[in-house]
Parts: structure tokens; C-alpha cells; sequence
């Protein structure tokens, strides 16, 4: 083969300073510290719709709420952020007790949550109306707005009743769902009327089955 028969080839450089350097360099590879959040959470699509799904890494729940747009979720994640603590995961393991919980109550499985709860997120009146509901209307019964607010203490607070459950950060956990107008209607839900609907359903359904013997 004659030089003018020979396939170009490219042209060679001396590394530069900085290859040269680079060449020998191995740092050890080491995985990212997962245990370093306080907060660890998830988002499920739920047979209600899509929630996002928090835990304290010590255990209580820090959220259960409806997100059904994008924007949703970072509304919850910047709550948490601001209420708990900024180190915030996404990562389902400590959900675990709290996603089974939840898909055996929507499965009818189950009538009410075995785990801790952290309202650190709801303000001072959130939390007293929410704990009077989780203490006073049990699986498959109502309340009214105006009810639940004369039991708080406040007979005419039935808006800012409403108000404090439609900004509800524990969803299905603290059932908000079995509150309804004075009429018997259904009123406004974080996850919308149809979910609402369902919830009260499923209740009502599972008690039909204990009147039945089934």
C-alpha cells in the first residue's frame, strides 16, 4: 500500500495539563445518606385520587392530602418544609404502615387509622376542631358544620369550621369527609365531592353489611 492508499488518521495531542491531572483521579464512591431527613414522603394514586402521603421519620403522620395538580404537591412539601423541617425525601419506606393502612380502609378493610398523628402543620383552631372530630363522629356516622362547631365551643364558627376542614392536612385519617351541610348535602372536599361521596358510601356500605350479618 503506497502513503496515498493510507486511511487519515486523527490527529494526536498531548493531554493537556488538566487530563493529565484528571487521569489519576478516583474518588471513592460512596451512596447518598438516606437517613439524613426528618421528613419522608410519597405520592399514591389512591382509588379517591392522587395524595401525597407524609411521615416524621420517628413515625406520626405529617400529611395525607389530596393532590390532584402538581402544583399541589409542591403547596404541601413547602407546608411541611416550613412546619416540621426542611429535610424533606421522597422516599416511600416509612410510609409503609400509613399506605397499607390507607389501602385497607378503601378496600373497606379497615375502619379506623393505627397510627400516630402530627398536626403540626394545621393552626390552633384546625387542631381542636379536628380533634373533636376524630373523638366525636366514629366510622360510618355525620356531623353537620354547625354541630361540630357547637361542639368546639363556637356555635356560630360554622364558616371558619369549614374553612379548617377544607384546608385539612390529615385526609381519610381525620375524616373531614363525614361532615356535611345542615341540609344532609354534600359541601366542598380537598379531593373533590365525588371522592367525598365515595368515602361516605363505603361506610355506609360496610355498616349495611354488620345490619345484615355479612
Amino acid at each position: 500500500m503506497t502513503p496515498s492508499h493510507r486511511r487519515p488518521q486523527p490527529p494526536t495531542t498531548p493531554p493537556t495539563d488538566l487530563e493529565a491531572r484528571l487521569a489519576g483521579f478516583d474518588p471513592p464512591v460512596t451512596p447518598p445518606d438516606l437517613d439524613g431527613e426528618d421528613v419522608a414522603y410519597t405520592v399514591e394514586d389512591t382509588a379517591v385520587g392522587r395524595m401525597l402521603l407524609a411521615v416524621r421519620v420517628d413515625g406520626p403522620v405529617v400529611a395525607c392530602a389530596f393532590v390532584p395538580r402538581g402544583g399541589d404537591e409542591d403547596l404541601v412539601l413547602a407546608r411541611l418544609a416550613a412546619r416540621v423541617s426542611p429535610r424533606v425525601l421522597r422516599r416511600p419506606g416509612p410510609t409503609d404502615v400509613l399506605r397499607r393502612q390507607l389501602e385497607e380502609y378503601l378496600a373497606g378493610r379497615r375502619r379506623r387509622f393505627e397510627v400516630g398523628v402530627d398536626l403540626a402543620v394545621a393552626s390552633g383552631f384546625q387542631r381542636e376542631v379536628l380533634s373533636r372530630l376524630a373523638a366525636s363522629v366514629p366510622y360510618g356516622s355525620r356531623t353537620t358544620y354547625g354541630r361540630l362547631a357547637a361542639d368546639v365551643g363556637r356555635p356560630s364558627a360554622s364558616r371558619a369550621v369549614g374553612a379548617a376542614l377544607g384546608a385539612n392536612p390529615l385526609c381519610i385519617v381525620l375524616p373531614c369527609h363525614r361532615v356535611v351541610a345542615a341540609s344532609g348535602s354534600l359541601t366542598g372536599y380537598a379531593g373533590g365531592l365525588a371522592a367525598k361521596e365515595r368515602l361516605l358510601a363505603l361506610e355506609a356500605a360496610a355498616l349495611r353489611g354488620d345490619a345484615r350479618g355479612v
